[in-house]
């Protein structure tokens, strides 16, 4: 196993370990921090993960077949985990998470699909935006419940972001996907 699929599996294997702190109600015994940066803590490394995996594949030319698979499946483990587990907190309201839990899912069975139809449809820029609007949303939420209000002021309008963004970039998949299975 390579160092990218490493650190693909290490976001995974740190999604339980979040929802375990977030949903928690205790004082972690290191230095008395509260679950809310503890939680950040963890999502931020995670998040980081997902950055380097794919630098380091890149940088090092260790793109695999099980790294293609892995990524995606690890992304939306651990937002979903994080999302889910704000409605769950009381710092995000559920049906904007069933929006962009349900846009992960329609764009993976989209792409699932084209896939299996011969066709890739590559990862869009929107959708990165997406994703980077998703972590600044979570990271936000968590530092702000319970604690300073800027910051879960500033993290329900980046959630609202997130919102639009998966919409539109739902939309931008599907015609990628009408393009593509459509004959000319």
């Amino acid at each position: 196993m390579n160092l990218p699929n490493s650190l693909t599996l290490i976001r995974i294997f740190l999604v339980p370990l979040l929802v375990v702190v977030l949903l928690t109600k205790v004082e972690w015994p290191v230095m008395g921090v509260s679950s809310q940066v503890l939680g950040a803590a963890i999502f931020a490394v995670a998040s980081l993960t997902d950055w380097l995996d794919g630098y380091v594949a890149r940088r090092r030319q260790q793109v695999t077949t099980l790294g293609q698979l892995m990524d995606p499946i690890a992304d939306k483990l651990l937002t979903a985990a994080a999302f889910i587990s704000l409605v769950q907190m009381g710092a995000a309201p559920a049906w904007m998470v069933a929006v962009i839990i349900g846009r992960e899912f329609a764009v993976t069975g989209l792409r699932s699909i084209a896939y299996s139809r011969g066709t890739v449809i590559a990862s869009s820029p929107m959708g990165k935006a997406k994703m980077t609007s998703q972590v600044v949303a979570i990271l936000l939420l968590i530092l702000g419940h319970e604690g300073y209000r800027p910051f879960y002021l500033l993290g329900q309008a980046a959630l609202w972001v997130v919102v639009i963004l998966s919409v539109v970039s739902a939309v931008d998949y599907y015609r990628k996907f009408t393009r593509a299975a459509s004959p000319l």
